[in-house]
This record gives C-alpha cells, sequence and structure tokens, in this order.
C-alpha cells in the first residue's frame, strides 16, 4: 500500500498564555511511500516523528495537508477505520488476558461481515504468533513472559487483522542492547516475509539505518533529508544530518578555504579548486583519516582504544569542535606514535564542508 503525505502539517496551540505563540510540531511534509517498503522516520526528541506517524494512524489530526492510502484519501478518515496496525513503545498489553487472547482481541472488535468466525479467529491469531516466532506461548500471560516476547505480541496483534500500513513508534525503545538487536531483526524479516508497507519511528541512527529502505531526517518538524540509509550517510545535505548520523559521530571543525584549499588552523588539509575564499565547518567521517607519517594534519595523542576489530585513536586538535576527535583503523599494526602526535591524511570522500552560517548547508565540492 503505497503511503503519501501533501504538505502535512500540524500545529499545537500555545501552552504560555504570555507568548500565545503557537507550536509547529510537523511543518509542510511532503513524501510518498512506495509500496512494501520500510521507511524510518528519525531525528531527536521533539523532532515530529511521532506526531507525523500518529497523522498517519489517525490518532492526531492534521491542521492541514493530505493522507493518501493507494488512491484513497484517509485525511478525515477514523483510526478504525484506515486497515492499520499500531505497535507503541510501552507494548499496551492486557495483564488478564493470554497471549492468544490479546492477539484475537482486535478481530474480536470487528463487527457485521468483516467479523472472522472463532474458528478463524484462532487460526489467524496461530497464523501471526508463527509469524513472530512466539506459537508456543499462546497460553501465557503477559507477565510470565521477556520484554522481547512481549513486544513480539504487540506484533502480532497488529499483524492479525492483515493491516494495509504497519506502523511502529519506537518499537524497541524498553528492550536491553542485545534483545534490540535481535528484534529489530525480526521487525525486518516479518516486513519481507509480508510485504506490509511500514512506517518506524525511532531516535536511534544506528537502529534506523540498520533496517529501513528509506529514512527521513527531521529536525523541529521540518523534514532534512529523505534517501537510502547509507546515501543520506554518505551524502549529507548539512550538517545536523552529517552530525546525527554515525557511530562514532562524525568530528568536526571549524575552518577555512584560502586560495583553493581548506584550512584546519594552519594545515591545508584539502584541495577544492576555485571556490570562493571563506570560513566554513567541516565534516571528518571516523574512518576518514589514515595515519601517515608524512600527512598534512597534525593531531595530539590522548588515548588508544582497542577494540576487536578496530582501534579507536583519541586526539585533539585546535580547530576542532569536539573535545575530543575519534578516529578508526584496522588493529592490525604498530598503535605507537612518535612524541605523543598522530599525523593523518584525509580520504576525500569522508570530508564534508558546510556553510558557516545558520543555514549550515552542505558546500558541494568536486574532489578528484
Amino acid at each position: 500500500m503505497k503511503v503519501v503525505l501533501q504538505n502535512l502539517t500540524k500545529i499545537f496551540p500555545s501552552r504560555n498564555k504570555k507568548s500565545n505563540e503557537e507550536v509547529v510540531a510537523v511543518n509542510n511534509f511532503n513524501f510518498e511511500i512506495p509500496d512494501g517498503k520500510l521507511i524510518g522516520l528519525l531525528g531527536p526528541s521533539g523532532c515530529g516523528k511521532s506526531t507525523t506517524l500518529y497523522m498517519i494512524s489517525g490518532l492526531l489530526k492534521p491542521s492541514s495537508g493530505k493522507i493518501f492510502f493507494g488512491d484513497d484519501d484517509v485525511t478525515e478518515l477514523s483510526t478504525e477505520n484506515r486497515g492499520i496496525g499500531l505497535v507503541f513503545q510501552n507494548y499496551a498489553l492486557y495483564p488478564h488476558m493470554t497471549v492468544k487472547q490479546n492477539i484475537m482481541f482486535p478481530l474480536e472488535n470487528l463487527k457485521g461481515a468483516d467479523r472472522p468466525s472463532k474458528e478463524q479467529m484462532l487460526e489467524r491469531a496461530y497464523e501471526a504468533a508463527k509469524l513472530v516466532q512466539i506459537e508456543q506461548l499462546l497460553d501465557r500471560k503477559p507477565s510470565e513472559l521477556s520484554g522481547g516476547q512481549q513486544q513480539r505480541v504487540a506484533i502480532a496483534r497488529a499483524l492479525v487483522k492483515m493491516p494495509r500500513v504497519l506502523l511502529l513508534d519506537e518499537p524497541l525503545s524498553n528492550l536491553d542492547a542485545r534483545l534490540r538487536l535481535q528484534t529489530r531483526e525480526e521487525i525486518r524479516r516479518i516486513q519481507k516475509e509480508t510485504g506490509i508497507t511500514t512506517i518506524f519511528v525511532t531516535h536511534d541512527q544506528e537502529e534506523a539505518m540498520s533496517i529501513s529502505d528509506y529514512i527521513v531526517v527531521m529536525k523541529s518538524g521540518l523534514v532534512q533529508q529523505i534517501g537510502a540509509p547509507q546515501e543520506v550517510y554518505d551524502d549529507p545535505a548539512n550538517l545536523f544530518v552529517a552530525r546525527f548520523l554515525g557511530t562514532p559521530p562524525i568530528n568536526v571543525f571549524t575552518g577555512k578555504i584560502k586560495g583553493g584549499k581548506v584550512y584546519l588552523g594552519d594545515q591545508a588539509v584539502l584541495d577544492v579548486g576555485n571556490l570562493p575564499d571563506q570560513e566554513v565547518y567541516v565534516g571528518i567521517r571516523p574512518e576518514g583519516f589514515i595515519v601517515d607519517e608524512n600527512g598534512p594534519m597534525i593531531c595530539q595523542l590522548q588515548d588508544v582504544e582497542v577494540m576487536g576489530h578496530a582501534t579507536s585513536i583519541l586526539t585533539t586538535h585546535e580547530a576542532s569542535m569536539n573535545p575530543i576527535i575519534r578516529t578508526l583503523k584496522d588493529s592490525d599494526g604498530p598503535n605507537q606514535f612518535k612524541d605523543g602526535v598522530v599525523r593523518y591524511s584525509i580520504k576525500p570522500h569522508k570530508i564534508f564542508l558546510f556553510k558557516h552560517d545558520e543555514t549550515e548547508e552542505r558546500i558541494r565540492v568536486e574532489v578528484k
């Protein structure tokens, strides 16, 4: 099911009686979500991602704009008539019901010709439970389940109605790190098996990048960038996107373009041809540094962390906006550096320039 958002906007009235200033939670959101894809809405708390999800679900009414499921305008349609499955952060299972009863509950609320027979309900509940691999737990109560198992019950309950669109609101936030990894893999598997168009809200960029076909990065109600996860990581539209994506995060410096070169302090680290002289922000991914005894960038060594598969080198530099510069290299090879100094050359495709103004927009550079 294709989902189309046209100029979607949500404005909440002010809670401050003195200023009476309205809060624009989502501002003119336009996007077409392709049929059968998993989309990650990504951004910090308060960016508007959950508000967008609730408007798609019908729990919130847009201030303006339209929502289409396929060719159907569902903007004014009630939640129960939209054909959506919704999974919340807190599971919201009924504690007095068994797993089977929890999964069947949405079917029992159907009326008229849409209501399946008891046998059909049991069959669909079992199929949904089997899909999320909890068919052996159908007679247990929620209190007898782990957090990951409870989340699977919530997903099965959303799937049992065979929804047109599946909506997931921070579904992994209450799980520990190992369960988060396992459950996000399960969500991706289920989405691929069912082919249901899925919209996944999270503030965890690693989570969104690992399972999404496309990510939508949001800030203060505005869409910053839309694209395939790796494309957005490799080609950020502005400094906010560059900073938000990546673990470890991108290293940011104040720099300047002078005479066709990018300078960090007095060190020229990149040729940029005929770009005009100007102050810039410079972002360099942690994997973009090459330890090079003849490299043009000179940093002061603080520490070396060996992490098995990789080594993290912690340094400082006068132009750095981060207290510590974190760079990554293979664990092979020596980790000793002369006189507490590390010299680097920079991979040209891992360094980004941004305007030194309020927009912080990307400055495109043809790197040879």
